[in-house]
């Protein structure tokens, strides 16, 4: 049987543009007002829909950028293996050729993976410095701590020491939710950037909250820090993301987010207080920016965070404090 060299290079482009569109397709099955969201589902097959800026821009860095390079590579792979094998497989091709070198070929495998990686960090390296630099002042602190096997969550600001989240029993579970749902939930209010140190008090522990794009390893000794501003109401559910003991799997992570009136509700009955700290949302960068280029930078730093002067003399206290814990 012999195969045109034509049909292939159709039968490739039809299969690549294929698998294109189901990549395509991902991305439109992940659209932020899906049903399930926070929460993993029986056959999911996608990335976990998200419920903030960060996870947002990961889905559609996935989705939009990775999975066509990928797809993109995989058939050419194939194609590559299946011309190689018809063509020059010893029925087809019973004098082998006697050279072993092309410099052509060798340029382009050199030159196009070198350009495959430029691309890929052009949208990387953005995202990257998103999710590791505060992008304003936080409205609250959560000190998370991975224990063997338990998180701890304290609240700095509010004056709440640390509560112990163990995982709710299977008889006291919701259904389908044995494993992920947590007994004392992190409780943050709902459109507020929230600041997570996260340390671990015996071994490697990572805190992973899909929904928030949010994964972080707690290292014993250390103090690591992420942030997240979830945009939705309800609850989401993550876990120990570290192998770190007998009972890994049973260490879930749950984070309620409510509105404002029923967080500081939640404050009241743990008798936490709302500080000072804990003010209006934060301006967003081009706010600041704006602020200094009207008024001058030393200025324009105290005025564009919108605090006042109690505020700023709170602030200026703990920079010349302690660390917090």
């Amino acid at each position: 049987m012999k195969i045109s060299g034509m049909g292939l290079r159709g039968g490739a482009a039809a299969g690549l543009s294929l698998l294109i569109a189901l990549s395509g397709a991902t991305a439109w099955a992940q659209d932020k007002n899906a049903p399930v969201v926070g929460r993993p589902v029986p056959g999911g097959w996608t990335m976990q829909p998200g419920a903030s800026d960060i996870r947002y821009d990961q889905i559609h860095f996935h989705d939009v950028i990775l999975m066509p390079i990928i797809t993109a590579i995989a058939v050419l792979v194939l194609v590559l293996l299946l011309w190689v094998m018809i063509r020059y497989n010893k029925r087809a091709n019973p004098t082998p050729a006697r050279w072993s070198h092309n410099t052509a070929i060798e340029i382009i495998w050199t030159v196009v993976p070198v350009l495959v990686l430029m691309i890929i960090a052009i949208f990387s390296f953005p995202l990257l410095f998103k999710e590791h630099q505060l992008p304003e002042r936080p409205y609250l602190t959560v000190k998370a701590t991975g224990y063997q096997w338990y998180w701890g969550y304290a609240y700095p600001d509010q004056k709440i020491d640390e509560i112990t989240s163990n995982l709710m029993p299977e008889d006291k579970a919701d259904p389908g939710l044995y494993i992920l749902q947590a007994d004392k939930p992190m409780v943050v209010p709902v459109n507020r950037l929230i600041r997570v140190q996260v340390t671990g008090a015996d071994v490697i522990h990572s805190f992973s909250m899909p929904a928030f794009g949010v994964k972080i390893d707690a290292v014993p000794g250390k103090l690591n820090e992420t942030w997240f501003k979830a945009d939705k109401i309800g609850k989401f559910y993550g876990q120990c993301a570290q192998l770190c003991g007998l009972q890994h799997t049973f260490m879930p992570i749950e984070i309620d987010v409510v509105s404002d009136a029923d967080f500081a509700t939640w404050v009241a009955a743990h008798k936490g207080v709302l500080s000072s700290n804990v003010g209006p949302p934060a301006p967003s960068s081009v706010q600041v920016e704006q602020t200094v280029l009207k008024n001058g930078p030393n200025v324009g730093a105290a005025s564009a965070t919108g605090a006042t002067p109690a505020l700023q003399s709170t602030a200026a206290g703990a920079k010349a404090g302690p660390a917090a814990k």
